[in-house]
């Protein structure tokens, strides 16, 4: 299970983004709850967003609630996070992996090994 993260890019405050998150080495049968996360220079990844396998469950950080949405479609193996009103601290990579995500446990997995997760996007918000 591979995963590769795209949509990223330089935008100013206020702007939005969308992030895709495809995955690789699924069969159609699979499905897995997704998790997006971010790392700003200096700290440490954290859990951002978070879908279960059928879609019906999602999650974010409280810092991104409201302004940041996360949807699935499993057709094209791909997971989405829109990202709206972006500030200044949203700048980061983003990464996507597979992880648990009801009750909050996707912010548990923000420590993986780098293969578990792809090579990321990154996302500048600067005027």
């Amino acid at each position: 299970l591979q995963f590769v993260e795209s949509g990223g890019g330089l935008v100013q405050p206020g702007g939005s983004l969308r992030l895709s998150c495809v995955a690789s080495g699924v069969t159609s049968e699979e499905r897995y709850a997704i998790g997006w996360f971010r790392q700003a220079p200096g700290k440490g990844r954290e859990g951002v967003s978070c879908i279960s396998h059928n879609g019906n469950y999602t999650e974010h950080t409280a810092s991104v609630k409201g302004r940041f949405t996360i949807a699935r479609d499993d057709a094209k193996n791909t997971v989405y996070l829109q990202m709206n009103s972006l500030q200044p601290e949203d700048t980061a990579i983003y990464y996507c992996a597979a992880v648990p995500c009801l009750g909050g446990k996707f912010r548990n997995y923000g420590d993986l090994p780098p293969a578990y997760y792809g090579p990321g996007t990154q996302v500048t918000v600067s005027s």
